[in-house]
């Protein structure tokens, strides 16, 4: 891991070279995604198949797995792991159901009423990692809320594999409720979902998380289609002072950084002896942790320990960072929340740690990462509706407003606008 020790503006300058860099290295993507893209949008079934042979050595006469396959695998889950997928569903659920927004209707005055709709979307693509570990947990997060929005229609992609979908992917999506699952990855399964094929469904709305290749399609079809987010690799930043368990610190750092090779791990702290505490630690717990190489290689390039004068000054940084998930590991945590104004998802207290909301405490773990967190938030149901406005006026109310309307149009130089008025209520058109 990377030591920063210096002034806060250094510190920050620093970082915001970085983030920079890292912008460079995805738009390097963008032009061999580009070209998928295109051949799918103007190829469609052709293009995809060649391309899935290409890339996923995928050669199946359909991409779509059926009733039966989704059956089976489930049966084939042992029992505590569906349980355990059960559990997680319920929490999901309840998290989530708090978030519906109500449809309203308002009459400022005698012969007007305006309202709101709130309308879910009509079809919805789920992408769900495939690569070094199968990710059931990503499954629930992406379709539950958009069940609970009422979207009609959920289309699942995931990687295909030698040995197939695992099973506990196939076994979530089930418990998810998830229509229609296809053998599809990277590039090609957003272009397929951005465009439709013959096989693959074209949505209204892609989500979910993937390598830099398919977050390049997401951001390359937005406007073909809507997305959630563009998003990086996964992210933790850590606020802990000398009160702070440095075994559980690092042990939390460790759970980002085994994710992929350019996950991010940050702690920001004012004493160095803890910073130097975890750091020992985190190499001690390296030793037996299964996914060792790709930990080691993420925490060497993108891990950072970053010291500051005072907590105020560890709050500064991390909103600067606007980090994926943000640990605060001090007395009294619930405290601090106000000082906060860019993070994804908050865990509050040495307790509260990270992969307690990867998996079981409800709130969504679909999270902005890259710093998108100063405008982006979690995924949640409000992202499986749209809103419609509807107005109704009657003449008399209509007559009250039709000089303002009028100066109004004419000021912005819109004639028909004004006269679409006037004409209303002119003799030989009553």
């Amino acid at each position: 891991m990377k030591w920063m020790i210096d002034e806060t503006r250094i510190i920050l300058e620093q970082l915001a070279s970085e983030a920079k860099e890292s912008g460079r290295e995805q738009a390097q993507y963008e032009t061999k995604v580009r070209e998928i893209l295109w051949e799918i949008e103007t190829r469609g079934q052709e293009a995809l198949k060649e391309y899935s042979e290409k890339f996923d050595k995928f050669k199946g006469d359909t991409f779509l797995v059926s009733k039966e396959e989704i059956k089976a695998a489930t049966k084939r889950v042992e029992t505590e792991v569906m349980d355990a997928l059960k559990q997680a569903k319920r929490n999901i659920v309840s998290f989530h159901e708090q978030q519906k927004q109500e449809a309203f209707i308002d009459s400022g005055r005698e012969g007007v009423l305006r309202g709101q709709l709130i309308l879910p979307l009509e079809a919805v693509g789920v992408y769900v990692p495939g690569g070094t570990a199968a990710y059931p947990s990503s499954v629930l997060m992406n379709v539950l809320p958009a069940k609970i929005a009422g979207v009609k229609k959920i289309v699942m992609v995931t990687p295909p594999s030698e040995t197939g979908i695992p099973d506990v992917i196939l076994a979530a999506a089930n418990i998810a409720g998830v229509d229609e699952i296809y053998q599809v990855g990277g590039a090609q399964a957003i272009a397929a979902l951005a465009y439709g094929t013959t096989c693959v469904p074209k949505v209204d709305k892609i989500v979910g998380p993937g390598n830099i290749y398919v977050a390049s399609a997401k951001k390359l079809v937005f406007g073909h289609v809507a997305i959630d987010m563009i998003a990086g690799p996964s992210e933790i930043g850590v606020i802990a002072d000398d009160s702070a368990n440095p075994v559980f610190i690092a042990a939390d750092l460790l759970s980002q950084a085994e994710h992929d090779e350019r996950a991010r791990t940050f702690l920001v702290t004012d004493s160095i002896e803890l910073a130097k505490k975890v750091e020992q630690e985190v190499e001690k717990q390296l030793v037996t942790l299964p996914r060792k190489k790709i930990a080691e290689k993420s925490l060497a390039d993108f891990g950072k320990l970053i010291v500051v004068k005072n907590l105020e000054e560890a709050f500064n940084v991390m909103n600067a960072l606007a980090p994926e998930h943000l640990e605060i590991q001090l007395p009294e945590p619930l405290s601090y929340l106000p000082k906060i104004t860019n993070a994804g998802s908050v865990f509050l207290g040495s307790y509260a740690s990270e992969p307690v909301g990867d998996y079981i405490a409800g709130a969504n773990h679909v999270l902005p990462t890259s710093g998108t967190s100063r405008f982006y938030s979690p995924l949640g149901v409000y992202d499986f509706i749209k809103r419609t406005q509807f107005t109704y006026y009657s003449k008399k109310a209509l007559e009250e407003d039709r000089q303002a309307i009028q100066i109004l149009a004419r000021k912005e130089g819109l004639e028909a606008h004004a006269r679409a008025v006037e004409v209303r209520f002119e003799e030989d058109n009553k």
